[in-house]
């Protein structure tokens, strides 16, 4: 992964860094997909946590500029050390 300028302020992020405040979605997994809700990364991360865990896999997280996060990556992402707090994103 190489490390890219934001499209605000122009700042880079260390490569692996997570950019917790870019907007994503939720969107039902295959084809046809429908978003279910908006909001930033973190925020989109908290919900899918929040199901349960055999709805999970009918979901997936598309982080806008980024790439798509499945479940599986999203529950990993939810125990990451730098991953902020609710409230705190």
């Amino acid at each position: 992964m190489t490390d890219h300028p934001s499209t605000f302020n122009g700042d880079t992020l260390r490569s692996g860094e997570q950019a917790w405040e870019d907007r994503a979605s939720i969107v039902s997994s295959g084809e046809g997909s429908a978003t279910l809700m908006r909001g930033s990364f973190a925020e989109m991360i908290r919900h899918i946590a929040s199901m349960a865990e055999d709805e999970r896999g009918g979901y997936e997280i598309r982080k806008a500029g980024d790439r798509t996060y499945t479940a599986d990556e999203a529950m990993a992402l939810a125990s990451h050390p730098d991953f902020p707090a609710q409230g705190g994103n």
